[in-house]
């Protein structure tokens, strides 16, 4: 913490549920609440754990730095040393609930490139304003003293500041974040049980395509197949018409996978409930034919998709007495 001591988130479309709530239904982000910067009264708590342990070291570092100097024949001026100390210290303390909203943003994201970047920018945000903070503070206290204060600044002198800086994020960041656990870990346990969920209704045997204001309205059971066409995907229905959404292949997957909508190659998903026919290759590839006589190629990858397809019936609102065929080729 001492000084040199003068030394040298294009917006994304899937398919969506016909299930719509605007940005005021959704509940707000937990974690802070009151108070100008979102602190509340708990992170009293972390403040005082960290300024306790901060001042402990700062004074442990002067009185060490003093004695030092005595052995290596220096003045033993503790006050000095005291001052470096002191005036870092309390820079740090000064940017604390700026770092702990920074651990509580790091919490909430979702894996590890996004926790690595937002730890990165804590690191160097914190290390550029510490090291500001600190020589302006200096500057002005020696000022009023009429004294000066030189920082000498230079690449070695920021490297070094910004190496203790990045050590002192490390451990009062975790600090932070496991005591953040732990008060969690305690509101979950003094909660009152959860009601019970009230009955979900049945799927919903319509879906919405959505691609920016456009919609447009889809049952299930009328698509084909469905394959990928680079940032769009492309829905191919029973009646012979098409629609190009902007989405991904995963997504579509996803949300159609109750419908028996399966991945049958690495760009495609088909619809096993409107198969006909199946042909096996000798390559372990196969070729499907539909109830409205259209055909689509899979993969050996997803052959097991396909494998029991010859004990289906057709489903509801599919006119058809025999089940899909399967052919074998040597």
């Amino acid at each position: 913490m001492a000084d040199t001591e003068n030394a040298p988130p294009t917006e994304r479309v899937e398919p969506v549920w016909d299930q719509n709530r605007s940005r005021g239904d959704e509940p707000p982000a937990a974690g802070t609440n009151s108070g100008p910067l979102g602190i509340s009264g708990g992170d009293r708590t972390i403040f005082a754990a960290i300024a306790a342990v901060a001042l402990a070291i700062g004074i442990v570092n002067a009185f060490s730095g003093a004695q030092d100097a005595a052995w290596r024949g220096d003045s033993y001026d503790v006050g000095r040393r005291l001052f470096w100390e002191m005036s870092s210290i309390a820079v740090i303390l000064l940017l604390l609930p700026i770092l702990v909203l920074a651990v509580r943003r790091m919490r909430r994201a979702s894996g590890v490139a996004a926790r690595a970047s937002i730890g990165a920018i804590i690191v160097l945000g914190f290390s550029a304003l510490h090291i500001t903070g600190m020589v302006w503070v200096r500057k002005l206290a020696l000022w009023l003293a009429g004294g000066a204060y030189d920082f000498r600044f230079s690449l070695a002198t920021v490297l070094y500041e910004f190496r203790k800086d990045a050590v002192a994020v490390v451990l009062i960041a975790s600090t932070i974040w496991l005591l953040e656990s732990r008060r969690e870990l305690r509101k979950a346990a003094v909660a009152p049980p959860a009601p019970p969920a009230p009955q979900q209704p049945s799927s919903p045997d319509v879906i919405w395509l959505r691609d920016g204001t456009s919609r447009i309205r889809v049952v299930p059971r009328d698509i084909i197949w469905v394959a990928s066409a680079g940032n769009y995907i492309e829905y191919s229905l029973a009646d012979g018409t098409q629609h190009l959404i902007r989405g991904t292949l995963a997504a579509a997957e996803s949300e159609l996978a109750r419908f028996s909508i399966v991945r049958v190659h690495r760009t495609k998903l088909a619809n096993l409930d409107r198969v006909r026919g199946v042909d096996l290759k000798s390559s372990g590839d196969f070729e499907l034919a539909f109830d409205n006589g259209q055909t689509l190629g899979g993969s050996r990858r997803y052959r097991p998709a396909v494998a029991s397809i010859g004990s289906r019936t057709a489903t509801a609102g599919i006119a058809t007495a025999d089940p899909p065929a399967i052919h074998k080729q040597s």
